[in-house]
């Protein structure tokens, strides 16, 4: 699905911002105490130094509403004001009722839409891309998109390869009708391809495998991840995704002031720079302090690049994603 420039529709802006990381980290030196790795091992390997743990009172709903209040606040407004609610997550509160539900209620929000996007690391830009379309076709006007997830709880830490990969925090962003145009969503693109959703699993907890005492001991309530085939379809699928979204904007690789890509694993982000021939300083990575956070990823690297000053309102900002489903996604933003 495609949604480039949309000259008969009203034009759409991220408003505000907000981030939320639990206090606790979980440091490479740590993990050497439950796995046989090392801290050079991993950082060889992935980029990534610590993650954040969310605390044992704390939930999906609990990280999404810090981060909302933020990204509501810093929009100019008011809970009252927002007309719909999306949280991207693989790692919800409960089945149901779903986080949005859970997190309007916290919110003190008003009786608007409000529903989970299971689209794993590609949950934001999903979401994104949907808020955006209600808003320019002039169905809502105010929508809170989050990405949220509590990964520690669906991590084996007896897998080195993967335990030293997750961490948890949620990051949200208000989309309103642009006024201007220094200010709105370019282009926004995402797609699936299923037949690779063995790469990136959580096998247990759904209607194919309800918990039992088998499926708990054979520990499927764990993701599982193949890293290699991952590693291949993630750096070629987010060069084609830039690449392709300036074609269809007309812009060229010099136009774009930072690339904000999911925060999977600095190899990748590095390979995929490469291949683009972008500098890494115009490559916005944070994952050597927070590990991989799935949906949450880029809409916490927004923000924290929007309030560090590392983009200014105007500049051309690319997102791109690529997760579980296997899905993927992109979004050139004028901030």
């Amino acid at each position: 699905m495609n949604v480039s420039s949309m000259p008969t529709l009203r034009k759409v802006k991220i408003a505000g911002t907000g981030s939320y990381l639990p206090e606790k980290r979980l440091t490479n030196a740590d993990l050497e105490k439950l796995v046989e790795t090392n801290d050079e091992w991993i950082v060889q390997r992935t980029g990534m130094h610590e993650r954040r743990v969310a605390a044992d009172d704390q939930a999906t709903s609990d990280l999404a509403l810090e981060a909302s209040k933020k990204a509501i606040e810093s929009a100019g407004l008011t809970a009252q004001d927002i007309d719909m609610i999306m949280v991207g997550t693989v790692t919800p509160d409960t089945v149901f009722p779903s986080t949005a539900c859970i997190l309007q209620h916290k919110l003190g929000a008003r009786m608007v839409p409000a529903f989970d996007l299971a689209a794993a690391c590609s949950g934001f830009i999903y979401a994104l891309s949907m808020a955006r379309t209600q808003i320019a076709s002039g169905a809502m006007n105010n929508i809170l998109v989050v990405g949220a997830e509590v990964l520690t709880r669906v991590t084996n830490y007896e897998d080195r390869g993967s335990c030293i990969l997750f961490g948890d925090g949620a990051g949200a962003a208000v989309l309103t009708p642009a006024t201007d145009e220094t200010s709105y969503i370019v282009d926004t693109h995402m797609a699936a391809d299923g037949s690779g959703g063995e790469m990136l699993i959580l096998p247990g907890g759904g209607s194919r495998h309800p918990a039992t005492h088998e499926t708990i001991d054979q520990k499927m309530h764990y993701m599982v991840i193949h890293g290699r085939a991952v590693f291949k379809e993630a750096v070629s699928t987010i060069v084609r995704l830039v690449d392709e979204s300036l074609t269809r904007c007309h812009l060229q690789r010099e136009d774009i002031k930072m690339v904000i890509p999911h925060q999977m694993n600095a190899r990748i982000i590095e390979s995929a720079a490469s291949r683009l021939d972008i500098p890494m300083d115009k490559i916005f990575i944070n994952l050597d302090k927070y590990g991989n956070t799935s949906a949450a990823t880029i809409p916490i690297a927004l923000d924290e690049a929007a309030r560090q000053g590392v983009i200014q309102r105007g500049d051309l900002i690319a997102l791109v994603t690529f997760g579980g489903g296997l899905t993927w996604g992109s979004s050139l933003i004028r901030y």
